[in-house]
């Protein structure tokens, strides 16, 4: 009978000359109910003209006012966002294919043309210049994110950051490979000193660093030093830099560590200080706490889930890990678990304006705020369980 009924539907409009394949199918036209406002990974984030702009898998774009409430955004492709940055009063978000979108409020987005089909990793702003970096030794520079040049990078790695300071365009990417340049267009390859992978570059307090599996300082791009192997966190108080990963190290300066004894063989993956303690933790529930960076002492947390972020704010502690776990703690001494509402894994914590913000990863897509670590409000959870192409559940 349904063979039948098909068939006849195609007499039909074959007869009154409408094409059959023109009639629409409400399956077509997908919109995202729940998790709201979207439950794809987030890549990157950039704040400008009084709005936080997100992006990530699968062409997704959010946006909010103050971080809270967040806005679903139409991007027009379903490519994968990589990086974010707002300049010269435009929002620029880049992605796999070479693909650009530009944006004046992060609510309309224009797709561009990038030149190049090669993924693109990597944006900055700065000295009335876009830079985008990316695979095959893509470097592109815009005036205005609309028109796009490519440029000769003279190396052939896989360039996954970039960033300005102290007059300075620097990039970084796969075996060690940093370049420089005085304005995105020439560029000069420097010596890093390292083979290992580096996925992302800095500017502040008058010195570059880049990151991967080891930590790398420069006061001008130029000379590099090597100061941290596998390093996963560091932090700043009481005088002291502290590194955390698979040990902990120390330095007054940035340039000079020391090995401390932990305690522990568990990875730490998050450090933080505030309220005259250092406070790191790690897998399988572990928080170390020390007056000074030096001299650790191992804290119950009451959970053998893995920690993998830690902040202070407000007066009170804050870790999060596997399982949706939180804990809070006045002292890093005493923790007591809360709610989370939630049980999906928690990455990273920080805290800022008055408020925590604990987020998710890898297909998650989890926002939870809290006014003082103790009780928190989810504000987009879920997980991606299907993403093949012409699914309809």
């Amino acid at each position: 009978m349904r063979k039948l009924l098909g068939f006849s539907l195609l007499v039909i409009t074959l007869l009154i000359g409408i094409p059959y394949f023109s009639i629409a199918d409400p399956l077509d036209n997908w919109h995202w109910r729940n998790p709201l406002p979207q439950g794809n990974t987030l890549e990157a984030i950039a704040y400008g003209n009084g709005v936080f702009v997100a992006v990530g898998y699968y062409g997704s774009i959010t946006t909010s006012p103050d971080g809270v409430a967040w806005t679903e955004r139409t991007s027009g492709t379903s490519d994968d966002w990589r990086a974010v940055t707002y300049g010269n009063d435009t929002f620029v978000a880049v992605g796999d294919n070479g693909t650009i979108l530009t944006s004046p409020d992060g609510v309309s987005w224009t797709i561009r043309t990038s030149g190049t089909s090669n993924s693109l990793q990597g944006v900055t702003y700065a000295n009335g210049t876009f830079v985008a970096v990316g695979g095959g030794r893509t470097i592109l520079t815009s005036p205005d994110g609309v028109s796009w040049t490519i440029r000769t990078s003279g190396a052939s790695d896989y360039w996954r950051g970039v960033t300005y300071g102290n007059g300075t365009f620097v990039a970084v990417g796969d075996n060690g490979t940093i370049l420089t340049s005085p304005d995105g267009v020439t560029w000069t390859e420097r010596t890093s000193g390292t083979s290992d992978y580096l996925k992302g570059v800095t500017y502040g307090n008058g010195t570059f660093v880049a990151i991967g599996n080891t930590i790398l300082t420069s006061p001008d791009g130029v000379t590099w030093t090597k100061r941290v192997s596998s390093g996963h966190g560091v932090t700043y108080g009481n005088g002291t830099f502290v590194a955390v990963g698979g040990a902990i190290l120390t330095s007054p300066d940035g340039a000079t560590w020391t090995i401390r004894s932990s305690g522990t063989s568990n990875y730490l993956q998050g450090v933080t200080y505030g309220n005259g303690t250092f406070v790191a933790a790690g897998w399988y529930g572990t928080i170390l706490t020390s007056p000074d960076g030096a001299a650790w002492t191992i804290r119950s947390l009451g959970t053998s889930k893995l920690i993998f972020g830690v902040t202070y704010g407000n007066g009170a502690l804050v870790a999060v890990g596997q399982g949706g776990a939180i804990l809070t703690s006045p002292d890093g001494v005493a923790w007591t678990i809360r709610s989370s509402g939630t049980s999906n894994d928690l990455f990273g914590v920080t805290y800022g304006n008055g408020t925590f913000v604990a987020v998710g990863y890898y297909g998650y897509g989890t926002i939870l705020t809290s006014p003082d670590g103790a009780t928190w409000t989810l504000r987009a959870c879920g997980k991606i369980t299907s993403q093949i192409a012409g699914d309809r559940v």
